[in-house]
């Protein structure tokens, strides 16, 4: 039974040294896991182009209809530098206004900084009319200036809650508003609620106040300047999105009486039938239908 136990011990202790062997060089080699990933660094498109076509039922600038209510073509192209940090465009439509011009051309650049969740945009806008006239009526009165061209600089700063709520807010300053020498201050907040239950589908609104100044020189030829009225305007909507297309239907509004919407537009149809008084800024229904691309989707510009 010695021996036994003697011969026992020795066959124990042989395969724990076995045991402790195998695992020694089982630590010497190498993991199957291999070498940690080399850390992706995010592409970066350098140079991007954005275009955009729309059509629409009425154009509508900040609740005062630019074409005399009747449907626009608008389009545009913008360049992005640098995943759109820096950006500049040429923007155009249709319009219908007392001074007559062919298109209304919009040129704009700036800078849009994003930090996680929130944008921010810094800018310049210039609104040119090209071949516009000064609106004179049959006896020699002038309503308009010769020249409404005018340049905005704006701020803008949006939140989104991931990717369902955009909500946001902005200022733009003229320091001579329509070729009028009046400064002109507008300020809005807006929002926008992506609904769970239709991918592609969202409600957005805004709401803005517009501070107006005097002019510096007579919208009539015998009053040499006019205090223009401030004004509050709304929107509201429903828009759909699906690939590059969207449909929008919203409802736009101001607290402008006639009068004071006849002041701010010399809408022609008021100087014609003597009532001094103009409608481009009543409560309306607008339907939008826009596309979207840009270079980079099509595969002209690659990320490097």
């Amino acid at each position: 039974m010695a021996f036994d136990f003697l011969r026992y011990s020795l066959t124990g202790a042989a395969v724990s040294f076995a045991v402790m062997a195998g695992a020694a060089q089982a630590s010497d080699l190498p993991s199957k896991k291999g070498a940690p990933p080399v850390p992706v660094v995010p592409s970066v498109v350098w140079i991007d182009a954005a275009f955009n076509a729309k059509v629409m039922t009425d154009y509508n600038f900040r609740g005062i209809s630019q074409t005399d209510r009747k449907p626009a073509v608008q389009g545009g192209v913008e360049l992005q530098f640098y995943d759109n940090l820096f950006y500049a465009g040429v923007y155009a439509s249709n319009v219908d206004l007392a001074t007559k011009p062919p298109a209304e051309v919009d040129f704009y650049g700036g800078i849009r900084p994003k930090f996680g969740p929130v944008t921010f945009d810094f800018g310049v806008w210039q609104y040119y009319y090209p071949n516009e006239k000064q609106f004179i009526d049959t006896f020699g009165v002038y309503w308009t200036p010769k020249n409404t061209d005018y340049t905005e600089v704006y701020g803008k700063v949006s939140y989104n809650y991931e990717d369902k709520l955009t909500v946001g807010a902005n200022v733009f300053y003229a320091w001579d508003w329509l070729g009028t020498g009046a400064q002109g201050t507008y300020a809005s907040v807006t929002a926008k609620y992506a609904l769970p239950f239709l991918e592609g589908l969202s409600v957005s609104g805004e709401f803005g106040h517009y501070w107006l100044g005097t002019t510096n020189l007579a919208i009539w030829s015998t009053v040499p300047a006019t205090d223009l009225p401030d004004y509050n305007y709304w929107n509201a909507g429903v828009s759909y999105t699906w690939k590059n297309l969207t449909a929008d239907l919203r409802y736009h509004d101001t607290d402008l009486s006639k009068k004071e919407c006849f002041l701010l537009t010399a809408d022609p149809r008021g100087v014609n039938n003597g009532t001094a008084s103009s409608k481009w800024c009543n409560p309306t229904v607008v339907a939008t239908l826009s596309f979207d691309i840009t270079a980079s989707s099509l595969g002209v510009f690659s990320a490097k």
